[in-house]
């Protein structure tokens, strides 16, 4: 019995070790940080659309003081349908949030470890490099001070791609297309500036695996599948994210030369001070046990050479790509940043921090695989040690809000970013809360309130006159009014209502009906992930049905 669970020993131990940094979760209240408190806010507005029925949240209609905003379709969507899972069996919101960083925490060291193991097949060297890809300084920087719980859940992505990658270079595998699909549509889903980050890092990995493998024909053809149904998978968020930003203030912010500021200096990514502080003064440490498995690829690399181990290839790009990667962000690739716009997008260059963390548990994982048997287990030991020791200050919170679960689900007031996804007609913030949710602000006559939900509102107008009613909710493409069941023109640049929902309704009785509805890049968004849907799952059906009763026959 021992022996059969032994091979999983350091599974075990590596999901010990993560729970270590992962003990302030435990205590009562959100842990203080820059994001987590507008993430619960959003998640909330999530939870409510879904509690409606509105599968695919777009609409956060209690943000912004109550006059709503569109941020939920251009917010990386997977953290929230995971809180709201979690939030649906009776976690609290704040829970929910912390189960997800948890959760997101464990199973992307365990991605990493299965990464490792398929690579180079060895438990120790896949301990390893796991353990360095998740007790990293800005994992704790994500975890404790940021509070981004996206790019938290993104990092389980990365390792589960590259081993289904190793597996199809191969084997020609169905499932491994299949995880390999669903590994790239979650990686979109969670995260989709750190997808940019490690899609060149993913191509440039499918290259090398290209002179690997021997079978190239099936190997390309796996993962053009892989590519289109994993794009596919995750349409609906992409495809409107992209094509409807132009809508907001998105190139306007982000394009305002905030990255210019947020340049990181050599020396911080080798030791600073930790700070709880805004994105000058957060930590920008590689970690020094990782600059151990760096410094020491030049060794490896050069070993791997002389051994003719393949892995030599690997090593150095890995070195190679980490170089551009900090340089990246440093100061110096100031021209290149305003040259590809593409990179400002990422708004601060120390968010290119998490491909380092990537590349440099990569590193240590090869280091260690090339130590001879008999010294592995002591050096695989002072690691571990001297990993836990350096970084035992960092997974910490600040402190504790305390706050009720009502003040997150009710009116908010703010939009929870920082007014990129605005839209361009409109005010940057709203600054306090409407009178009323509608009013009459030409004609006289009376509104009465029917039903309100996230995305519709019903009314009953009585008008002794042509009137103008004013719908205090901020209108971006696919807010709608029926009158009487027929199509109204919406107003929204009245200068003295700003990107304000206002129609007219002329005199007498009428049934009005405000609708967010989804235009038609949003109907073809979810068209394509529906039909990738019901694709992926019947081929998934094939095989696990139609093989099974061929094979009886």
């Amino acid at each position: 019995m021992i022996m059969k669970y032994r091979k999983y020993t350091f599974l075990m131990i590596l999901i010990l070790i993560s729970l270590i940094p992962l003990f302030d979760l435990f205590k009562p209240g959100l842990p203080l940080t820059h994001d987590g408190q507008d993430h619960v806010a959003r998640i909330a507005n999530f939870y409510q659309n879904l509690s409606e029925g509105n599968i695919i949240p777009r609409w956060a209609g209690n943000l912004n003081w109550g006059y709503g905003h569109p941020i939920l379709e251009f917010l990386y969507p997977l953290p929230s349908y995971l809180a709201s899972f979690f939030h649906f069996f009776g976690f609290t919101l704040i829970d929910a949030v912390k189960l997800v960083f948890g959760a997101s925490f464990i199973l992307s060291g365990l991605a990493m470890f299965l990464f490792i193991k398929e690579l180079l097949n060895d438990d120790k060297a896949a301990f390893f490099a796991s353990a360095l890809y998740v007790i990293a300084p800005y994992r704790f920087v994500d975890l404790y001070v940021r509070g981004a719980i996206g790019e938290h859940v993104a990092f389980i992505f990365p390792p589960l791609i590259f081993y289904f990658l190793i597996k199809l270079s191969k084997k020609n595998s169905y499932w491994h297309v299949l995880g390999g699909l669903f590994s790239l549509a979650g990686l979109i889903l969670a995260h989709n500036a750190i997808t940019l980050m490690f899609l060149p890092l993913i191509f440039i990995y499918i290259f090398y695996l290209f002179f690997q493998c021997a079978n190239k024909k099936y190997f390309i053809f796996n993962i053009l599948c892989l590519i289109f149904f994993g794009l596919g998978l995750s349409a609906f968020f992409w495809i409107p994210a992209f094509m409807e930003g132009k809508y907001t203030l998105r190139d306007i912010v982000t394009g305002g030369g905030e990255y210019l500021t947020s340049f990181v200096a050599w020396k911080d990514f080798f030791f600073g001070q930790w700070s709880y502080g805004g994105t000058l003064t957060l930590s920008k440490q590689i970690g020094i046990i990782h600059w151990v498995g760096v410094f020491a690829s030049v060794i490896v690399t050069c070993h791997l050479y002389k051994k003719r181990n393949k892995l030599w290839k690997l090593c150095l790009g890995s070195f190679l790509i980490l170089g551009v990667t900090l340089f990246l962000m440093t100061s110096s690739s100031g021209p290149i940043w305003q040259a590809i716009t593409i990179l400002q997008k990422f708004q601060f260059p120390w968010r290119l921090l998490s491909l380092t963390v990537f590349l440099s548990a990569l590193m240590g994982g090869i280091l260690l695989f090339v130590i001879p048997n008999r010294y592995k287990g002591i050096a695989l030991l002072i690691f571990i040690v001297g990993l836990l020791a350096v970084n035992k200050d960092y997974w910490h919170a600040q402190g504790f809000l305390q706050k009720k679960e009502g003040f997150y689900s009710d009116i908010y007031n703010g939009t929870t970013d920082t007014g990129e996804s605005a839209p361009i007609w409109s005010v940057r913030f709203m600054e306090r809360k409407p009178k009323s949710r509608v009013e009459i602000i030409s004609g006289y006559g009376k509104v009465i309130e029917i039903k309100r939900k996230i995305v519709s509102r019903e009314y009953k107008v009585i008008a002794s006159s042509k009137v103008r009613i004013l719908e205090n909710t901020l209108y971006f493409p696919g807010w709608t009014v029926l009158v009487d069941g027929k199509k109204q023109e919406i107003e929204f640049q009245d200068q003295n209502h700003r990107g304000l929902i206002t129609f007219s309704v002329d005199k007498g009785e009428h049934f009005i009906s405000i609708i967010f509805k989804e235009t038609k890049i949003r109907l073809f968004s979810d068209t394509v992930s529906l039909v990738s849907v019901i694709t992926v799952g019947g081929f998934m059906l094939f095989q696990l049905v139609g093989k099974r009763m061929y094979n009886k026959k």
